[in-house]
C-alpha cells in the first residue's frame, strides 16, 4: 500500500492514534458512563465492572478514567490479567507497589499487600485504586479469593476500590457461586457500544481535524462503509479509516468513497 497518503490529504500528524493526550480524546457518551462510574466506585468504595468488545475503547477509557486522578493523593496499580494462579496477579500488585521480595504463601502475600495499602490509607494519607484490565481472562478460582485484598479491619473500610474491566464472560465468570463474595461488591457497570452512525462521523472527523485536516475527506457513503465494517468499534474503525486513506491517496482520490474502505476491509480481520 502506499505510505505518502498523509502527505497527500496533507495532514500534520498520523490520524486515528491510540496515544492521544486525555484532552485530545473525543467524550463520547461511552467515556462519560465509565468516567461516572468509575469516580463514584473510588469515592464509595467497592468493585466497578466495565465490559465491551474487544477493541470497543474499554482500555482508553479506563485511561480517560484514571489519568485525572492526581498522583499525591491516588495511587493507581494498573496490571492487565492473564489466566494465570492468583499467586501471578499478586506479584503484579506487588511489582506495582514497588514491594519485594514477594513470597510464595497466598495468606502471606494477602498480608504483605494490605499492610502497604493500609500505609499508605492512615499514614500517607492517599487512596490506592485497583484496575484490572482484560479481567475476563481471569480464572474463577482467582475471582473467588480476590476480594480478600479488599477486606480491612473486618471488612468495615473500604479502602481499595477495584475496577475490572474486560469482555462480556467477565460478567459470565462473575455469576458463578464462587465469585459471589467478589461479585456482592460491585456498586457500577458499564458496557461499551459500538458507536452509531452520527456518532462514527464525529469520531472520524474529531481524529482527522487533531491530524491537521481542514478539509472534507471522507464521504457519507465511505462513513457508512466504516461504520458497518468496524461494526461501531473504535480500533477496527481506525484501521479502516487509515486503510481507506492510503487507497485513496494510491488513486490520487481527495476524497475516501465506499470502495477505498471496502479495499480496506481486505486487508483487515
Amino acid at each position: 500500500m502506499d505510505i505518502t497518503y498523509k502527505a497527500f490529504f496533507g495532514l500534520k500528524e498520523e490520524p486515528f492514534r491510540s496515544d492521544l493526550k486525555l484532552n485530545n480524546i473525543l467524550q463520547t457518551e461511552n467515556l462519560k458512563a465509565v468516567k461516572t462510574r468509575f469516580d463514584y466506585t473510588v469515592r464509595v468504595g467497592g468493585a466497578a465492572v466495565v465490559t465491551g468488545e474487544i477493541g470497543s475503547g474499554k482500555t482508553t477509557a479506563l485511561r480517560y478514567a484514571s489519568e485525572v486522578l492526581h498522583p499525591s493523593e491516588y495511587r493507581v496499580i494498573y496490571i492487565t490479567a492473564t489466566s494465570g494462579p492468583i499467586l501471578e496477579l499478586y506479584r503484579q500488585v506487588c511489582t506495582e507497589l514497588a514491594i519485594g521480595p514477594v513470597s510464595r504463601s497466598k495468606a502471606a502475600m494477602t498480608r504483605i499487600i494490605k499492610k502497604e495499602i493500609k500505609e499508605l490509607t492512615d499514614e500517607k494519607k492517599m487512596k490506592a485504586v485497583l484496575i484490572v484490565d482484560e479481567a475476563s481472562q481471569l480464572r474463577l478460582e482467582v475471582l473467588s479469593e480476590l476480594h480478600t485484598i479488599t477486606q480491612f479491619d473486618k471488612d468495615s473500610r473500604h479502602c481499595l476500590p477495584v475496577i475490572l474491566a474486560g469482555q462480556g464472560l467477565l460478567v459470565d465468570k462473575l455469576k458463578y457461586r464462587t465469585s459471589e463474595p467478589l461479585a456482592s461488591r460491585i456498586i457500577a457497570r458499564s458496557h461499551l457500544k459500538g458507536l452509531d452512525r452520527e456518532g462514527m462521523e464525529q469520531y472520524l472527523s474529531h481524529h482527522l481535524e487533531l491530524a491537521g485536516s481542514k478539509a472534507r475527506i471522507f464521504e457519507d457513503a465511505a462513513v457508512t462503509a466504516v461504520h458497518q465494517g468496524a461494526g461501531g468499534l473504535l480500533r477496527k474503525a481506525n484501521h479502516l479509516a487509515r486503510g481507506a486513506m492510503m487507497a485513496a491517496a494510491h488513486e490520487k482520490s481527495q476524497l475516501v468513497n465506499a470502495e477505498h474502505v471496502r479495499r480496506a476491509a481486505t486487508e483487515v480481520f
